[in-house]
């Protein structure tokens, strides 16, 4: 049982140790980065909100051009507003989604 204990701590240790040193390792490399990090980060979120932005706008000018010309019963300002934030949100997603995997691919080529 004893064997059995010290074996247990051992991969703990080994656990601890490896979770230490991919901590230090991100440590390093953020270090070589330098500032670069926090301003990439407002970039995308800027990119983000303008991806949803332009979108919703457009759809909205849009709308209200139909709306002035071509007056109807439904209000096209409204409908082309609401499909402006989606299609701007998709965009969005397909932005954070991509970062996303590219962070992903930086760790999995980092760990082996």
């Amino acid at each position: 049982m004893r064997d059995n204990t010290e074996s247990t701590s051992e991969s703990r240790e080994d656990a601890l140790s490896q979770k230490i040193g991919a901590a230090e390792a991100r440590k390093l490399k953020t270090k070589r980065r330098g500032v670069q990090g926090i301003w990439l980060g407002l970039g995308m979120f800027g990119l983000i909100g303008w991806s949803v932005a332009i979108p919703t706008l457009l759809g909205t000018l849009l709308g209200a051009f139909i709306d002035q010309h071509y007056p109807g019963v439904h209000s096209w300002t409204l409908t082309l507003l609401i499909f402006g934030l989606f299609i701007g949100c998709l965009n969005a997603w397909h932005w954070v989604a991509r970062e996303e995997k590219a962070i992903r691919e930086d760790e999995e080529n980092k760990h082996e």
